[in-house]
């Protein structure tokens, strides 16, 4: 299965300035989020794993592949970043060609592209989009399309920028489903994000930077039980997490759901049910 191998990386725009420091690690099948203060270095990682910006050392290896003897071009079939901003990343005016513009410039043909067009689309729940121009939709759907774009080019990884910015509740459900199945086909699923209630949901492991380090990394249940050193990054537990925290109860529960089922059991634990007529 597929490995990202990052060693002993270091990158910085300017020598006196480092901006990420000696970082190791290891990204596999397991959906993780990377987050951290605005200037921890989360934006710069995802660059230099996209191969848009190239380590002032150590290595990032995609697979077998050094991200630095491959230009950004030749990984886009491997590595898939879909932009904070939609609009940084639309410029067809019609749905359906801006979905099928990646898949046709990694080499696929327009018969192919266009099939993986309708299926990513239809993913994100915009099969009825396809001949709308972009811009006459809103925000949340522009976001969709920038995904449906690059789930058409079927990369081996899929980072996502902030996620659920400008989405509501139905959007989100979706890509929450995205992630899943993603996964599930054994794709490496990132994302670098300020929605910590997301995160819990959503994401199997946790990577903490701060001041181009990392400073956690662990399943989220065990980084979000770090309380001391979330706030040292300037983080803060999901909002449920804090709600029970405030309530007393030791457990930390990262969803509202986790809660709600243990609190059944502590409820009914001592309960005894009738016996049974004979």
């Amino acid at each position: 299965m597929l490995e990202i191998k990052i060693q002993n990386l270091n990158f910085s725009y300017t020598p006196e300035a480092p901006i990420l420091k000696n970082i190791s690690l290891t990204l596999d099948h397991r959906p993780t989020a990377i987050i951290g203060q605005n200037g921890a270095g989360k934006t710069t990682l995802v660059k230099l794993l996209k191969g848009l910006l190239k380590p002032s050392s150590g290595e990032i290896m995609i697979g077998n592949k050094s991200t630095r003897d491959f230009t950004v071009a030749q990984l886009a079939a491997d590595i898939g970043l879909v932009f904070q901003n939609p609009n940084d990343q639309i410029f067809k005016n019609k749905v359906l060609d801006e979905v099928m513009f990646g898949p046709l410039n990694i080499g696929m043909s327009v018969e192919v592209a266009k099939i993986k067009a309708l299926e990513s689309l239809t993913q994100v729940g915009l099969q009825e989009k396809i001949n709308e121009n972009p811009y006459d939709l809103g925000l949340s759907e522009r976001k969709l399309i920038a995904i449906a774009s690059i789930l058409a080019m079927d990369p081996k990884v899929v980072i996502l920028d902030e996620p659920t910015i400008a989405q509501d509740y139905a959007s989100k459900e979706k890509i929450k489903a995205l992630i899943k199945q993603l996964s599930s086909q054994g794709k490496i699923v990132l994302t670098i994000i300020h929605d910590m209630d997301f995160v819990a949901e959503c994401f199997e492991r946790t990577i903490v930077l701060s001041k181009g380090k990392v400073l956690l990394d662990g399943s989220t249940k065990e980084v979000f039980t770090q309380e001391a050193v979330l706030k040292e990054a300037y983080l803060e537990m999901p909002h449920v997490t804090q709600l029970c925290k405030q309530l007393g109860y030791e457990e930390t529960y990262l969803t509202v759901e986790a809660f709600i089922d243990d609190l059944k059991g502590i409820l009914y634990k001592d309960i005894a049910l009738p016996s049974k007529v004979q």
